[in-house]
């Protein structure tokens, strides 16, 4: 599973839950795009939740 190399987001877990309360495994992944982003020295793909992006944490190349 990818993860933010930024925050370090990755997939949540937990349950669903029927109508009739039985529970079974789920899991919520995160947005995490691959981009490629400006580094000192050049660029590099990193993989990086879109929150990360939106906030402006790392440049587009």
């Amino acid at each position: 599973m990818a993860k933010c190399e930024i925050c370090g987001k990755g997939a949540h877990f937990g349950n669903n839950v029927s109508h009739s309360h039985r529970r079974s495994n789920r899991i919520w992944n995160s947005n995490v795009q691959r981009v490629t982003v400006k580094v000192p020295g050049g660029t590099k793909k990193m993989n990086v939740c879109t929150k990360c992006l939106r906030a402006g944490k790392v440049e587009h190349a």
